[in-house]
């Protein structure tokens, strides 16, 4: 029986060292170009990538971004978040899964103005008109949409629906968080490292949020304890 529950427990055991892992490493990452705006390293890369999307610029290409960005804004994302919540409602099924997307959405909110006034650095340019104002480090539409649409991934990877779709879909929102973030920069509402930033500060935050969940449903429904069943396998070896 003890032998059957070990086995239960390495998937989730490799699961969360695996979340921690990242959570570790954006973390540093994140911490380092804090430390770095005024360098020369982060101002070199910045301008080399406004300076490329200023080649690029198009009537065109301006209107589609401006349609993108709209998709990572607070308005837009709040809408859809309170959508989300609504359906999962009516499922009536997730109780902690609507629990952790409301503390990774809302949570995700504060800690973006939280890190915007800590870290206090001026926009590229400002406009209204795209959300360009406040503090610009990190990024609140590339933080936001890698909370919302990360969260949304998860959601479908854990549905019944068929690899075929769930790949689909899967890429699709993947797409629109990198999207989002390439229009922050084009539209000049950040600088690259603002957008880098804020996907590293919203990985750490949904990944810790739904390795939370994971935990929970883990020990509610299924009796799962991974950490104490491997204690337990290596305490009976000695």
């Amino acid at each position: 029986m003890e032998e059957k529950q070990i086995k239960k427990s390495i998937i989730p055991l490799v699961l969360v060292l695996a979340g921690l892992g990242v959570i570790s490493f954006s973390t540093y990452i994140f911490i380092k170009i804090g430390q770095e705006l005024l360098s020369k390293e982060i101002n070199a890369f910045d301008s080399t990538i406004i300076n490329f999307l200023k080649t690029i610029e198009t009537d065109t290409l301006d209107l589609i971004l401006l349609f993108v960005t709209e998709l990572g804004s607070v308005w837009f994302l709040t809408t859809m978040s309170v959508v989300v919540i609504v359906l999962l409602w009516i499922r009536g099924k997730d109780g902690l899964g609507i629990a952790m997307f409301i503390l990774a959405v809302a949570g995700g909110a504060i800690i973006t103005k939280i890190l915007k006034e800590h870290y206090n650095r001026g926009r590229p340019s400002i406009n209204p008109e795209i959300d360009a104002v406040g503090f610009s480090f990190p990024s609140g539409h590339s933080m936001g949409s890698l909370i919302f649409y990360g969260f949304m991934i998860y959601f479908i990877i854990r549905s019944r629906r068929s690899i075929v779709i769930k790949s689909f879909l899967s890429a699709f929102f993947g797409f629109l968080i990198i999207a989002i973030g390439f229009s922050r920069i084009y539209l000049g509402a950040h600088y690259p490292s603002d957008v880098l930033a804020g996907y590293l500060a919203g990985a750490v935050w949904v990944i810790l949020c739904i390795l939370g969940l994971e935990w929970l449903e883990w020990q509610t429904r299924y009796h799962i304890r991974p950490f104490r069943s491997i204690r337990k396998f290596f305490a009976n070896r000695n």
